[in-house]
């Protein structure tokens, strides 16, 4: 729990309890909150003065990106990438917001990549307001996600452009992997993008147009990435049809070069079945030639074969 003060051009942090306590003429107050801290918890449901409404979604486990505007305040949540996405189910943190004119309390259950970069912002002067605060957290999201997008897009390009020589088995479960991540990402940042552009577009008090200017260009950010998680997704579907078919074509190509062995044999296994009874009668069967004739007509037979499944272009188009 950390509580921050930006008033008379001076950012600074406070212990949360002072932080929490009213100031006068004070810009801005902002306490965040980690939620699995019970403490934080029991303050949130000690602050009467804020709605229920707004309570209530401070707490909820589950969130889906929102703004929405509630007696001259707004509920927001966002999402973002937290600091280890690799080792997380879920890469995307989920952050809530309760904004109003001089003080913004937000709450989070996992560490957000983005959060120092946040706080450097506003020790440094450069957040005065809770228009700028959500502001920074919209920006530094968007740009913390923008490169994981981009990777995802990379490597499908390089799936593409080695398509013949990947192993079929290892690249669909690097396509999946990709389309299931590109899935993941898409559910959140499109309804961010609309949130974003609900909130540019509210009239508040504490948004002035140099933000709602700000919330645009990170909700036209936001687009851009929906935009490229869904190309990226319907790539990956495609990718995926030609690895299946790339399969179906060699499995096709291995039973017919099966098929064209065992017909060149099919005859060979004749003659030499005939010939090779125990019975009186086989022509030739006392001449010193007889086994290398036989030989030789099984080769003439079998090159004969041959050449005809090569005129039938089975073998050149294996």
């Amino acid at each position: 729990m950390r509580a921050f003060l930006y008033r008379d051009t001076k950012a600074t942090e406070l212990p949360f309890a002072q932080g929490a306590a009213p100031f006068d003429k004070a810009n801005l107050v902002w306490l965040h909150l980690d939620g699995q801290m019970e403490e934080a918890r029991d303050w949130i449901d000690g602050q009467t003065e804020i709605p229920s409404i707004v309570r209530n979604a401070l707490r909820a486990s589950e969130t889906r990106p929102r703004s929405d505007i509630l007696d001259g305040g707004s509920i927001i949540n966002l999402r973002g990438l937290g600091e280890k996405p690799e080792e997380a189910a879920d890469p995307l943190v989920s952050i809530r917001f309760w904004a109003e004119k001089g003080r913004v309390i937000s709450l989070s259950y996992r560490p957000l990549e983005g959060l120092n970069d946040v706080i450097d912002l506003f020790v440094g002067g450069l957040i005065k307001d809770p228009g700028d605060l959500i502001t920074a957290f919209a920006t530094e999201m968007s740009k913390g996600l923008d490169p994981k997008v981009a990777a995802l897009g990379d490597g499908l390009d390089d799936i593409e452009a080695r398509i013949e020589e990947n192993n079929a088995r290892s690249t669909r479960r690097r396509v999946s992997k990709i389309r299931a991540q590109a899935i993941g990402y898409r559910r959140f940042v499109a309804p961010q993008r609309e949130a974003l552009e609900r909130l540019a577009a509210a009239r508040c008090s504490w948004l002035d147009e140099e933000d709602q200017s700000h919330l645009r260009e990170a909700s036209d950010r936001y687009a851009r990435m929906a935009e490229e998680l869904e190309a990226v997704r319907e790539r990956a579907a495609v990718v995926h049809d030609e690895l299946t078919d790339l399969r179906t074509e060699r499995m096709d190509a291995r039973a017919l070069l099966i098929s064209i062995v065992a017909l060149i044999f099919l005859p060979l296994t004749f003659i030499t079945g005939l010939l090779g009874m125990n019975v009186k009668g086989i022509p030739y069967a006392d001449e010193s030639w007889a086994f290398w004739g036989v030989v030789a007509l099984c080769a003439v037979l079998g090159i004969a074969v041959l050449a005809y499944f090569i005129r039938l272009r089975w073998v050149r188009d294996r």
